[in-house]
């Protein structure tokens, strides 16, 4: 038999296996695997390299179950591999794990499939098992390591711009509002706007935050959330807050593109309500933490703004307002759920009025946006990805990414992938880090239990150690049953080195130790994983400029020629 012969004798084996019933094994991959029919060869001569395996040597390849596992899920896939035009979808949404780097997508997947009481190593995200994957540079024009209004600017523009400037390209000088002007750049969501589809943002933080800003707002600084938090010299030289620019988006865009014919945002849900506020306790609402929840200096009520440009719209700020909502005859949907950021979800049970999760915000902003005959686009964040991470809490950020990949499965089952484009990825990545070496199935929060070992390894130092930890930050903190992760900051910042012998590292109030100190933990300057489902999703691949984001999704629904068409 020649190499030739082999080969495909070979190939046929592993097509039987993969074309086999993949329920009869555990999503594990290490019991009940099939046992595949091996068809009969001649034989091996004596004359065979030793290399030329039979399929009888390859038995106990074939039967094994993470061989049949991966066999069936490349079988999969290629069935999935669908080459789709360019303008063929017709709904684009863009799911944003702030902070979500691989470290932080692994650890999740197996924090989560040890909380369904599996070892965890073995499963996947929603996203996990998207049939294209690839990696994007994040670095700013700038920065070697970058923040989320340059890198969310790119996803949104297709170019990449400065560290803390949204909207605008590199040319621009952060905080000089007058270098604004001619260094605006178009954004997906406004190119939707002009081509007649809806457009909704999401986010558990605040709405003017930088990733959700960086959707509609152009701003020398990301900073400058309302007037209040702006220069006076960029308030007389003309420039607007992002509140404001969220609210005046119609009336903004159709004045910067002639012809073009908007409607605004369709659906607004996240944070930040003290950014639509005037600074006077007569606005407070019934869950301010504040004494005066607004911040706004002018005067403005932007939620009176809003309500009154959209009267058939509906304005609600807690999950019972939420969950009254029809999504079947609501045109116009703002919900401003906290003061500032939304509650990390799983400290989300504390709060005053009540808040949606996030699965439950993407959910109902499908449901309202599908009501276009054009198609919509939808940008959710998971913003306190981050947050949890610049506090050192791994906990509430694997709590949070959790929460973003059932999100991500109710977009998919809400959507039908033959028309829906669905991309996750992240703005940047943190510096927590997943090491040491622990068996199989020790708890992802746990300290270091070697293979075969039933009592935690120690360091050099003669104590035990965790699997997850930080290179900088706020550092170690034992603060119990505690949910909410910004409770660390409480704390002076503490490096070095703490005895977790009786400690439980697995509870959501431990924050992680570091090796420098600092007020809050850093971002890191790695690619981030680009996953993708739908039409469009082929063009995933490789590593890219993070830019690609915007092509990607412009080549999926034609989106330039769309809106040059309409103006």
């Amino acid at each position: 038999m020649n190499k030739f012969t082999k080969a495909l004798s070979l190939s046929a084996l592993v097509l039987t296996v993969a074309a086999c019933d993949n329920n009869n094994h555990n999503d594990g991959g290490v019991s009940g695997a099939l046992t595949p029919t091996v068809p009969t060869e001649p034989p091996v001569t004596p004359t065979d390299p030793v290399t030329m395996l039979s399929a009888a040597d390859l038995q106990s390849n074939v039967s094994n179950a993470w061989f049949v596992d991966a066999a069936g899920k490349l079988e999969a896939r290629q069935l999935e591999q669908v080459i789709a035009a360019r303008g063929s979808a017709k709904n684009v949404i863009l799911f944003v794990g702030d902070g979500m780097g691989v470290s932080t997508v692994t650890a999740a997947r197996i924090f989560a499939g040890q909380k369904a009481g599996n070892s965890g190593e073995e499963g996947y995200l929603s996203f996990g098992e998207f049939p294209y994957a690839g990696l994007v540079k994040t670095y700013n024009v700038d920065a070697q390591t970058p923040d989320s209004a340059g890198t969310m600017t790119a996803m949104m523009s297709g170019l990449k711009t400065d560290v803390g400037v949204i909207g605008v390209d590199a040319d621009i000088e952060r905080g000089d509002c007058s270098t604004v002007a001619g260094n605006e750049v178009a954004t997906y969501l406004e190119l939707a706007e002009i081509a007649g589809m809806a457009t909704g943002i999401i986010s558990t933080a605040r709405i003017t935050h930088a990733t959700p800003a960086a959707t509609y707002a152009k701003s020398a600084d990301r900073n400058w959330e309302d007037v209040s938090d702006m220069p006076e010299a960029a308030v007389l030289g003309g420039c607007e807050d992002i509140a404001s620019q969220l609210v005046n988006l119609e009336a903004n865009l159709e004045a910067r593109v002639p012809g073009a014919d908007v409607d605004g945002i369709d659906v607004v849900l996240g944070g930040g309500r003290r950014h639509f506020l005037p600074r006077d306790a007569a606005y407070n609402t019934p869950d301010a933490v504040s004494s005066i929840e607004g911040d706004r200096t002018d005067g403005r009520d932007l939620t009176a703004e809003w309500q009154a440009q959209y009267p058939q719209g509906e304005y609600v700020i807690d999950s019972a307002g939420f969950s009254r909502i029809d999504t079947s005859t609501v045109s116009k949907l703002l919900g401003l759920f906290n003061e500032s950021h939304m509650q990390y979800e799983a400290d989300r049970h504390n709060d005053i009025a009540g808040e949606p999760s996030l699965t439950e915000m993407t959910r109902t902003a499908i449901e309202v946006l599908s009501n276009n005959d054009e198609g919509f686009f939808l940008m959710v964040e998971s913003g306190r990805i981050d947050h949890a991470h610049h506090a050192g809490n791994a906990y509430g950020a694997l709590t949070d990414t959790v929460e973003m990949s059932a999100a991500v499965a109710a977009a998919m089952a809400a959507s039908n992938p033959e028309d829906t484009l669905i991309i996750v990825t992240a703005d940047h990545s943190h510096v927590m880090t997943l090491g040491g070496y622990p068996k199989r199935g020790n708890p992802i929060l746990g300290k270091v239990v070697p293979v075969g070992g039933t009592e935690p390894a120690l360091a050099a130092d003669g104590m035990p150690y965790t699997t997850l930890a930080y290179a900088n930050g706020l550092g170690f903190q034992d603060l119990g049953s505690e949910t909410d992760s910004d409770a660390a900051y409480s704390y002076a910042p503490f490096s070095g080195r703490v005895d977790l012998g009786s400690i439980d590292t697995e509870a959501p109030g431990f924050h992680q130790e570091t090796l420098v100190p600092l007020g809050s933990e850093t971002h890191a300057g790695e690619d981030v994983g680009l996953y993708a489902n739908g039409p469009g999703a082929h063009l995933v691949s490789g590593t890219s400029e993070q830019s690609i984001v915007f092509h990607i999704m412009d080549y999926a629904a034609d989106l330039i020629a769309r809106a040059n068409a309409a103006i």
